[in-house]
């Protein structure tokens, strides 16, 4: 599937309840179609053939649903490169604006090659944990967030989330509750 079959399918799809919903909860995103999350998910399992590049051209556009579904399309294919996953979620990090893409990026984008990649994911959250940009704070507690529930060093993991507790921004403080509770469970 191309990506110009792709924008027309969004297009085709949009809703403005959802555009409304989004610009709501969304906001600093921008651009939106308007299409639910469970529609993207579906999308993303109809390709039939989804490559890197679809992921990295999706990426780019200035859409919501683009770059949420670019997210979906790499969590499916990540264990074919892991290595190039890892690039990928590094370059598109420092393109996070909204929570939504962010936690998705950090969750199911690295899911399938966070084990294998464990530490080299560690390193990097360790690296954003002092982003003068609290997307990428937030991106990097969110990578934390995952390889937790991959069985990564709960040491480890706490010891840099006591780095970033005393964080002002919000949605970094959100995070790092959301992680505490996880580990407390």
């Amino acid at each position: 599937m191309k990506l110009s079959e792709i924008r027309k399918i969004l297009q085709k799809k949009s809703d403005e309840r959802v555009k409304l919903s989004y610009l709501k909860f969304i906001h600093s995103c921008g651009k939106f179609y308007g299409v639910k999350i469970p529609l993207l998910e579906k999308i993303a399992k109809e390709i039939k053939e989804p490559n890197f590049n679809l992921v990295e051209s999706l990426w780019k556009g200035k859409f919501f649903e683009e770059k949420m579904l670019a997210v979906k399309i790499l969590a499916r294919i990540s264990q074919k490169d892991p290595e190039r996953t890892l690039k990928l979620v590094k370059k598109f990090s420092k393109g996070i604006s909204d929570w939504a893409i962010c936690d998705t990026l950090g969750t199911q984008g690295i899911r399938k090659v966070a084990k294998e990649k464990a530490q080299e994911i560690f390193n990097f959250s360790k690296n954003l944990a002092y982003s003068k940009n609290f997307w990428q704070r937030r991106f990097g507690i969110v990578l934390l967030l995952e390889l937790y529930r991959q069985g990564f060093d709960k040491k480890k993991i706490e010891n840099l989330l006591k780095t970033v507790e005393g964080d002002k921004e919000k949605y970094v403080q959100k995070v790092v509750l959301w992680l505490k509770n996880e580990i407390k469970k």
